[in-house]
């Protein structure tokens, strides 16, 4: 079995599904290559997506997250 290596991600966690899928869409129209993933058992959230992008992205993902309602924005190694 070969194992996957762990890397580092910036997770972001919301409150709704809405401010997930709409994350989803600015992130896309401005070409971050981040997705929505289920919530990481490690955190936990409200409404169970979080999005999961490269960690030196952060300030790409801030300046997105300037009009969507999130929970946290973490570092996690998955």
């Amino acid at each position: 079995m070969i194992k996957r290596k762990k890397k580092e991600w910036l997770i972001v966690t919301f409150h709704t599904t809405a401010a997930a899928f709409q994350m989803e869409s600015t992130a896309k129209n401005i070409g971050l290559t981040g997705r929505l993933i289920p919530v990481p058992r490690e955190i936990s959230a409200g409404c169970g997506l979080a999005w999961r992008d490269e960690k030196y992205k952060q300030a790409e993902i801030k300046k997105c997250l300037e009009n969507i309602e999130y929970e946290k924005i973490v570092l996690l190694t998955l």
